[in-house]
């Protein structure tokens, strides 16, 4: 299977779409919040072996790391519902990645509203005595 055919990105979101449903729904673990983690995205190995899984958590640096530390010791039920729910070669080990991306946009966002807040601009619009 090649990395940009059409059935590497089936899997991929096949393999994105149930690990979401996972997490929502079967993962009793206390650190794993449903309503703060969301799987942003999947990569699948063209080989079917390893899975990067993409995650999002809202709270401090401090949820964060108990977040993986919870995906990382529910690691083997969350595989084991995968291999169940999807008919796949191999089942993929899973390394969870935590996602910045939200977290630098919003912080991005408020520099932004920051500056124009203390430069005093007006979004671009320039006063024309005129």
């Amino acid at each position: 299977m090649r990395k940009n055919s059409n059935k590497s990105a089936k899997v991929n979101e096949d393999v994105f779409r149930t690990l979401s449903l996972i997490l929502h729904d079967e993962v009793k673990d206390p650190r794993i919040d449903p309503m703060r983690v969301s799987v942003i995205s999947c990569d699948v190995a063209t080989d079917l072996k390893t899975a990067k899984v993409y995650i999002s958590v809202l709270g401090d640096e401090a949820d964060q790391k108990n977040v993986l530390a919870g995906l990382k010791s529910s690691g083997g039920f969350i595989r084991h519902e995968l291999a169940r729910r999807l008919n796949l070669r191999n089942t993929p080990e899973l390394n969870f990645i935590l996602d910045q991306s939200i977290a630098y946009g919003v912080k991005m966002s408020k520099m932004i509203d920051d500056l124009v807040e203390k430069e005093g601009l007006d979004g671009g619009q320039e006063d024309d005595p005129t």
